[in-house]
């Protein structure tokens, strides 16, 4: 079992043609994902990674020809937003947007639609989404992954690959890892994908990576307490960090006493979730919890 994405998951590119697109579609079909289309403007008929992959105009007229259920998004931040509309307009159940610095007022605009469209969104800003062994979507490098039994969630890019890394070392491997970006505006969020592994039999531990700034660590572990049966662990970085200073994005910004790393730890180790307090740790802290389980 899994979140979001199995082997079953058929994926469209909007943005395949360019770049960044073409780069991270060869990794992700290096690694056995479904990659069925891609999707550029004015440039449908053409074919794509070595001819092997039809480009279509529009996310609908992909999804029709292919029966594709996903989509990930690797387009410039001014079309961004909209790129996620269309495919959720289109029907696609599953988005995952790779790019970031798209508007805030766009991205209120697209959450809205796929709010309302009951459509999963990943990101933006995010490095995506693996599922050990099955499907990768983003830039994740799949090779430092292990199958296993621990979800791992994370608002950094950086630390989900560290934490994967310490549970790899400690002879633990993941069923899903998820970045879910740190941007104000985002689909996912922490809460939502705790809950998705609790109710996935074969995840049997949470890592959750939260960053200061914003009170998504604190609802999640409010909620945890009440709703969740598995161990979880937890780190927060940027706890030297001053109020008002920015890490890397706009979501981790300190403006309120409780959106510090002490504060947020403090009150996720109140709602029983194991807080490291460095990544280092993490491998370890899962390793040892569930050996006593």
């Amino acid at each position: 079992m899994s979140i979001i994405i199995n082997n079953d998951t058929r994926v469209i590119v909007q943005g395949i043609t360019g770049n960044e697109g073409t780069f991270h579609t060869n990794q992700m079909i290096d690694y056995g994902t479904k990659i069925v289309a891609g999707v550029t403007p004015n440039k449908g008929g053409q074919l794509a990674i070595n001819n092997t992959i039809p480009v279509f105009n529009t996310v609908i007229e992909a999804k029709e020809a292919t029966k594709a259920n996903t989509s990930i998004i690797f387009v410039p931040p001014k079309f961004a937003a909209n790129a996620i509309i269309e495919a959720s307009e289109a029907g696609i159940k599953t988005i995952v947007c790779i790019s970031e610095g798209i508007p805030i007022r766009d991205m209120v605009k697209a959450k809205k639609i796929t709010d309302n469209n009951k459509t999963r969104l990943v990101g933006p800003n995010c490095p995506g989404i693996i599922t050990v062994d099955e499907c990768k979507l983003g830039i994740m490098p799949g090779f430092i992954t292990k199958k296993g039994s621990v979800g791992v969630i994370s608002k950094s890019g950086t630390l989900t690959y560290e934490a994967i890394d310490q549970l790899v070392k400690n002879g633990l491997g993941q069923t899903t890892a998820l970045g879910i970006g740190g941007d104000p505006i985002i689909g996912t969020d922490m809460k939502d994908a705790v809950e998705l592994f609790e109710n996935d039999p074969d995840t049997k531990g949470i890592v959750i990576i939260g960053e200061i700034g914003g009170t998504m660590e604190i609802e999640t572990a409010l909620w945890a307490k009440e709703n969740v049966s598995k161990p979880i662990v937890g780190f927060i970085a940027g706890k030297t960090a001053p109020p008002g200073r920015r890490m890397g994005h706009a979501g981790a910004i300190v403006s309120g006493a409780d959106e510090t790393a002490v504060a947020k730890m403090k009150i996720m180790k109140d709602c029983g979730v194991h807080v490291c307090k460095s990544p280092a740790e993490i491998g370890e802290k899962m390793k040892e919890i569930l050996n006593k389980g």
